[in-house]
Order: C-alpha cells, then structure tokens, then sequence
C-alpha cells in the first residue's frame, strides 16, 4: 500500500517532498528536509489536502499549514515510534526526565490490550533525529482506544503515569476524536473531544452524537 493509499490520523509524522508554499522564513526547506510535519485533528480541505502543523526549533515556531497527499514521501505513526523504542539508541537524551519516564512506562504501557504511541517533542525527536528537548520537557503519549474505556481503569492508569520522573499527558485517541486522559479519569459529567468537526463537550466519547 502507498501512503496515498494509507489511513493518515491525527498526530502521524510526515515527510514532505517539495517546500510548502507560505510558510515563515523559519521552515526552510532545509529545515522541512529532516523535520516531519505532524497531522492536525481537523477536516481534511477540499482536493485531498492534509491539515498539519510545522514545527521549528523553539516554542514560538509553529504553523498550520495543509499538504497535498501526492507530496507525502515519508509517514511515521506514533505507535511505530513506540514499537522502535529509539530512545534507547539516543545516548545523549537518555538522562532527561522525560525519556527516563519513557523508558519507565513502556513496559507498563504494552502490558494493557490497547495500542499506544509517542508524540509531542519527544516523538519528533525520536523520529527526526533533531532534539529541541530540555529537563522540564513533557511527554506526551497516545492511546488508542476504540472500545469504551472504563473510567475506573483510566483512574488506575493515570495515578501510574503520575509516578514518572516527568509529566505526561496521555491523549485517548477513540476513532471518533480524541481526550485527556486525566479528564477521562475525573469526576467531571463531561470532557472535551477534539474532533475533526471541532471541540465539543459530550458525556460518552465513545458516542459523541449520543450526548
């Protein structure tokens, strides 16, 4: 299968063949030849076009920009990132808190039948090459979870990744959009699902048009 062909979500990597057009001086193509884009949560535009976000080497460099499918050369899930366990081969990153709880919670991670995935900076670095990580960098992991999870096990889950040498922010990925886990695991009668159509309030995000 082509990545063409491929399903692409919310939070995969891509590697894009040509420069895009209108972006800050910042995203060179240069920069955009090692950096992979990551895929926003939103609609896909009209003509097949991929809504990303570009990233740079500080915080203030960020961009929405879309991609055409045909100039996709490259795609790298968050799951895949998780599977490698690349962190191990990156010496130099091996002592920042947010790869220690990394290499902390995969084991307990894998032991669940759920899949789960790396993403935010920690997942560009695995996957670039390019570190922009410091000692208060969080991490933040993906879980994808189609069928119901009950909030009795998100709770359990939660106070686990409270227990790691770095914060993490788990985002549920349900098919339908995706939530914080810590919210999830709360007592709050609603969360907020960020899904394609935009955010919305729902008491179930395993059915979102039900609430």
């Amino acid at each position: 299968m082509s990545i063409n062909e491929d399903v692409i979500r919310a939070h995969d990597l891509l590697w894009i063949a040509t420069p895009i057009s209108d972006v800050p001086a910042w995203a060179s193509p240069e920069w955009l030849s090692i950096a992979p884009v990551v895929v926003r949560r939103e609609a896909v535009a009209e003509h097949g076009l991929v809504p990303v976000g570009i990233r740079g080497r500080t915080r203030g460099e960020r961009f929405a920009a879309f991609v055409a499918r045909e100039r996709i050369v490259r795609r790298v899930t968050p799951e895949a990132l998780a599977r490698a366990r690349g962190w191990r081969a990156h010496v130099a990153l091996a002592n920042l808190p947010c790869i220690r709880a990394l290499d902390r919670i995969a084991p307990e991670l894998d032991r669940l039948p759920l899949i789960w995935g790396i993403t935010g900076s920690v997942g560009f670095a695995l996957a670039s090459g390019v570190s922009t990580l410091r000692e208060d960098s969080d991490l933040d992991l993906l879980l994808r979870a189609e069928k119901p999870l009950p909030r009795e096990e998100a709770r359990a889950l939660l106070s686990l990744l409270r227990t790691m040498p770095a914060r993490i922010d788990m985002q549920v990925d349900n098919g339908h959009g995706g939530f914080a886990l810590a919210e999830w695991a709360g007592n709050a009668d609603r969360v907020l699902l960020k899904t394609g159509r935009g955010p919305m309030l729902v008491a179930d995000p395993w059915s979102p048009d039900a609430s």
